[in-house]
């Protein structure tokens, strides 16, 4: 590893935490994120020339959308530097998609950049941090790697960040794709703030009621999402909640809790994803209810059309 003194061709790596950056409290067992973005790569030993932030310490569970904006802000102000090639970002897994899609929202740069991190925590003896966070800098580095957007390396897999999912909670092949083809990316927006926009996500269940529906309506969002069932359907008690939301004028995204394939509203009923859509509500595509929250809080925030972020 070199860290360069005078300007030059380089991989800008940024550390915000996740278990690649854990070590394991040896009474309780618990990992915390305890190690530096330079102690991540110097363990990584990689052949690039490399220079290291430190934007954060965090559980990616702890990464809300301000701590996103800063990242989409720090990425941008980076590659306004001319020597920087590519730039990596280490995450934690369970936030990774989010924060990988936002990036990818706003990166109008032709050079990438990379997320990866780890399964397990760096003090273990099979850890698989240095070995990703070695690939994404390589990846960062290659010239062929331009054009292609924000990307995720994970476990031997390098996977495009729209449509992507953490498919495993241990394996260390953590993420996969929900759609068996690449998905186009839409025109990068200019940037904007994502904190403060108020976009839950709703997971339906067989047989739901309204209530809990109502009562997210009562708090006022900016937009919900529903995590829905099989194609993008709902119980009768809940879809007609959702009616309601969508006659206040709050916009409804419906994803689905199914692993792989697309949102498609071919049912009718009150809950069925026809009635849904003629009610104004937009399906998730191939975006889970993750990824379809950072689309329409992308949307919300800048004025873009819901449905082109989405992809459907």
């Amino acid at each position: 590893m070199t860290i360069p003194q005078q300007p030059g061709t380089f991989v800008l790596v940024i550390a915000t935490g996740g278990t690649i950056a854990c070590t394991t409290d040896p009474d309780t067992g618990a990992r915390t994120p305890t190690l530096s973005g330079e102690e991540l790569v110097r363990a990584a030993d990689p052949l690039e020339t490399v220079r290291v932030y430190d934007a954060a310490q965090l559980d990616s569970s702890s990464i809300g959308l301000g701590e996103i904006d800063t990242l989409v802000d720090l990425a941008r102000r980076a590659l306004a530097d001319a020597h920087i090639g590519g730039i990596v970002i280490t995450h934690g897994t369970d936030s990774m998609a989010e924060t990988a899609l936002a990036l990818d929202l706003f990166h109008d740069d032709p050079r990438p950049i990379v997320l990866t991190g780890a399964q397990l925590p760096a003090d273990h003896p099979s850890a698989d941090g240095p070995t990703n966070l070695k690939r994404a800098i390589s990846l960062a580095a290659d010239p062929l790697s331009r054009g292609q957007g924000v990307m995720v390396t994970f476990g031997g897999d390098t996977l495009a960040a729209r449509g992507l999912l953490k498919r495993d909670t241990t394996e260390k092949r953590a993420f996969a794709l929900t759609a068996p083809l690449p998905l186009p990316r839409p025109t990068p927006l200019a940037p904007a703030p994502l904190a403060g926009v108020n976009v839950p996500i709703l997971r339906a269940w067989p047989g739901a009621d309204g209530e809990l529906v109502d009562l997210v309506r009562a708090a006022h969002p900016d937009g919900i999402v529903v995590e829905a069932l099989g194609s993008g359907n709902v119980s009768a008690g809940m879809g007609e909640a959702l009616g309601r939301v969508l006659d206040a004028g709050i916009p409804v995204v419906v994803a689905t809790s199914v692993p792989f394939g697309e949102v498609t509203f071919d049912y009718g009923g009150a809950g069925g994803g026809s009635s849904l859509g003629e009610r104004g509500a937009l399906p998730g595509g191939w975006l889970r209810a993750g990824q379809a929250r950072i689309a329409l809080a992308a949307a919300l925030a800048t004025g873009a059309e819901p449905a082109l972020l989405l992809g459907v």
